[in-house]
């Protein structure tokens, strides 16, 4: 299939915006590192009882696994059969009619 100018834009638009979910991905990774080595810090110079910062640790590494999930780990791009199989399928429940 040959490309028209409309799928180059498409295309390009689809790229900046991956482009800009990695960028958000390594802010947010930052953020997460940054936060935690200084809970880590503050618990190191206090008085080192329970190793209370596993805490934010584990809550916050939920949410940045899904966050490495979405922009990572799932297919971005839907593709025309995707459209078709799921347009067909609402057609089979009688959806729009």
């Amino acid at each position: 299939m040959e490309r028209t100018p409309d799928n180059e834009k498409d295309l390009r638009a689809l790229a900046a915006a991956q482009i800009e979910k990695k960028q958000d991905f390594a802010i947010h990774l930052a953020a997460y590192l940054s936060v935690n080595m200084l809970l880590v810090v503050i618990w190191a110079i206090g008085d080192n009882g329970e190793f209370w910062p596993i805490f934010p640790i584990a809550g916050w590494g939920i949410g940045l696994a899904l966050h490495a999930w979405q922009v990572y780990g799932r297919d971005p791009v839907t593709t025309e059969e995707q459209i078709s199989a799921e347009a067909e399928r609402l057609r089979a429940k009688g959806v729009g009619r």
